[in-house]
This record gives C-alpha cells, structure tokens and sequence, in this order.
C-alpha cells in the first residue's frame, strides 16, 4: 500500500504541470531542481505510477498525472474559499488589503484619497498593484479591483462610481486653425483593444496618424508636447493643463470606473471599510473635473 499523499505533493504536481518543466515549478515553489526531481521520483514510487512523460516539448501528464492535477485544482479553490470565507470574520477594519488600478488612475485621482483612508484606518496595510491586466479576484490576486469597463465580470461585484466620456484633445498652445495641418497619434498594440481604436479608425485616415504610443498616459504627454493630437478619456485629458479639449464630447464608448472585489470578500471589515469610503470620495473627485 502506497503511503498517504499530502497538498505539497499535489501543489508540485500541478507546478511541474503548469510550467511543463521541472526549472519552472522549482521556481514557482521556491524550491531547487533536484529536490523537485527527487520529490516528483520518490512520489511515483510510492504511488507506483508514472505521473509524467518526458519528451523534448517537456513535462506531459499521464492519465494518472491529470486526475491528480484536477485534484488539485479542486483542493486550491477550496482552500482559497475558506481563507475568504475566514476573512468574513473580521470584527475591526484591519489587515492587508491588496488594491490593484493602472499608474495613472493612481497619479491623477487615488493617491489623496489613499492618504485620507489611511489616517482614517491606520490598522488597513494597502498593498498596490498598479497593472494594466485584468488580474484575477477570484484567486486572490487582488482584493478590490479599479476599473474601467463596460460590464464586470459576473463573478465579481461592486459599485458603479461615474462613466468615462472621451473626446479630442489638442496642445493647449495652439489654436483651432493651427491643429488643422498636425498630425494624429494613434494607440499602439498594448492598447489597440480599447473601443476608442475603433473611432479612430472609422473617422481619421491611416496617412493622417503619424505616432503611435501603447499607453494613454504616454498618449497625453505627446500631445501636450505638441507632437499630435488624439483622443482621450476625459478624466485624464481634462487634468492635464497643456492639453485642450477640442470639440463636443464623442460617442459614448460605454465604459465606466468600477469599484469591483470578489463576493466572498464583501463582509470583511477592510473590503466594506475600503469601499464604503472609496466610492464616494472617488465619485466626488471623478465628477468635478473642470469643465472645458
């Protein structure tokens, strides 16, 4: 009788599955190559299995080595559902709280208001995030998610705090007649997705987009520079003093700021301190941009 298996060997089965390597899963586990080649040998002893077959593309499970794998799986979302499920029963609003928004949501609207959540609840320990990626709620990736999107994900659940209206955006030196020869920045692959790529596209020729630039934040900044002109969401453009607003606000594109986090998190004492502070100082901030 092979002896009792226990979560660490089925975390190295799933690492070693997942990076397809026995290199990779060291690293994941924070282990070195021959311990995790020993552990994998000495498990397919004891189960007197082969759990893996070795090739030149790497690491393939067998049928034995998937069951587990799948086993796995199972055993982390349940864990990970008990550690939320733990997190319902804090009483007073501290702790870790793993926030995650892009570099220039936080430049322009979230670090003042961080602040004053952190004076008003000194026990709360943010841990900051600034990506791009749609990193993961569910696997506790982050905690509370801000966002910018036309509809959540149905596994999350949050407030709606304003919509994101775009328009043109030109260098505040120059005026109308000026911007009729200067050419047009577009947006490069690393944010070719956004729905403003399509306006782009329907409404300004190929010949007159001269730049391209992958993030809005780089976007603005060569507009201001006198490099171009484009569009902009008009959270960001209007807090820029050297770009002008050019022209009405344009089509909707749908999308609006999202203050998101997992449902099994909403009891805890810092995910409700957190959002109930947050979502109306982010509102006040977000709907009083100045006017052009």
């Amino acid at each position: 009788m092979p002896n009792s298996t226990s979560w660490d060997d089925f975390r190295l089965i799933k690492a070693i599955a997942d990076s397809r390597s026995l290199v990779g899963a060291a690293e994941s586990l924070g282990l070195n190559h021959s311990t995790v080649f020993r552990r994998l040998g000495t498990l397919e002893d004891q189960l007197e299995t082969k759990l893996f077959e070795r090739s030149r593309l790497g690491y393939t499970p067998t049928a034995a080595g998937e069951d587990m794998i799948a086993l796995a799986i199972r055993m982390d979302e349940e864990i990970r559902e008990f550690e939320r499920s733990i997190m319902d029963r804090d009483i007073l609003p501290s702790g870790h709280l793993r926030l995650t928004t892009n570099e220039t949501f936080l430049t322009l609207f979230l670090a003042p208001l961080l602040q004053d959540f952190s004076q008003l609840y000194p026990d709360i320990h943010l841990d900051l995030i600034l990506s791009n990626d749609q990193l993961n709620l569910s696997r506790r990736d982050a905690d509370i998610a801000i966002r910018a999107t036309r509809e959540p994900p149905e596994t999350l659940v949050g407030r709606r705090i304003c919509d994101v209206p775009w328009a043109h955006y030109v260098p505040a030196t120059l005026e109308d007649a000026q911007t009729q020869t200067l050419g047009w920045i577009g947006f490069g692959e690393a944010i070719a997705h956004l729905k403003a790529q399509r306006w782009l596209a329907q409404n300004i020729a190929i010949s007159k987009i001269r730049h391209h630039v992958d993030s809005l934040s780089g976007l603005a900044h060569l507009i201001a520079a006198g490099m171009g002109q484009g569009i902009l969401p008009c959270l960001m453009g209007d807090q820029i003093k050297r770009l002008r607003r050019k022209g009405e606000i344009l089509p909707d594109f749908g999308d609006a700021i999202w203050l998101l986090t997992h449902p099994d998190l909403r009891k805890s004492a810092r995910i409700r301190a957190f959002l109930d502070f947050a979502a109306p100082a982010l509102k006040k901030a977000l709907t009083t941009t100045k006017e052009r």
